[in-house]
């Protein structure tokens, strides 16, 4: 593509402003509708969790092995929810790209900046439409929005149970024994669930990273997703 066509804009009739102002009323109906998705997927999430904790601490004899297995459905949520999301950030970059490019020029008094060639990156767009993140920076900012907290209370609640019930903690290899389960020694089970948090820490870091990145690449916002 060429910059002598990236400067073309083309001058929109009243009837095809109609049609777009239409366009962006779909876009932002389809993106409503998928935001709503994600929330029922972390409501899943809170929900297990929830129960989880009332199995666990319902006794000081209850096991935490709840609390382990809860987190198999809330890794099978959030990649449900992080695939929801890529769907999702289609709609939403395509409604603040029409946002930004074309209703804040026409409401603004001044000189504003409108991206050269906005019509035909949103036309490419809907001609090859496609993710506009990947499936790793998805899981990521699902996580750093809202599983972090959910991952926490499942790490806080699983150690508190191994250090308070059926009494308090006095050595690290009570913690070990507690931790053990049936033939799989405590140490192995502890590794695997640091190795659990660390793994999921680590994407939301790289996806916090590959964020900014993308915003110093695109100071002005000049690309979609």
């Amino acid at each position: 593509m060429s910059v002598g066509d990236l400067q073309e804009r083309k001058k929109l009739d009243a009837a095809e402003i109609g049609a777009i102002a239409h366009l962006y009323r779909g876009e932002v109906y389809r993106s409503t509708i998928w935001r709503t998705r994600l929330d029922t997927t972390t409501n899943w999430s809170v929900v297990t969790l929830g129960i989880a904790l009332s199995l666990t601490f319902s006794a000081p004899e209850a096991s935490a092995l709840p609390l382990i297995l809860v987190g198999v459905l809330i890794m099978f949520f959030l990649m449900q929810e992080a695939r929801r999301y890529r769907y999702f950030n289609v709609w939403r970059a395509r409604c603040r790209w029409m946002e930004v490019h074309f209703f804040a020029p026409m409401l603004h008094d001044g000189d504003l900046h409108m991206e050269d060639g906005w019509q035909r990156i949103l036309a490419e767009d809907y001609w090859k439409p496609r993710y506009h993140v990947s499936m790793w920076v998805a899981i990521g900012r699902r996580i750093r929005r809202n599983y972090f907290w959910i991952l926490l209370i499942q790490s806080a609640a699983y150690m508190g149970k191994l250090i308070v019930h059926p009494g308090p903690l006095t050595s690290a290899e009570q913690l070990y024994e507690r931790a053990a389960i049936g033939p799989v020694n405590g140490i192995y089970v502890l590794a695997a669930g640091a190795f659990y948090c660390a793994v999921w820490g680590a994407i939301a870091l790289w996806s916090w990273n590959d964020d900014a990145r993308r915003a110093r690449r695109s100071p002005e916002r000049s690309s979609m997703g």
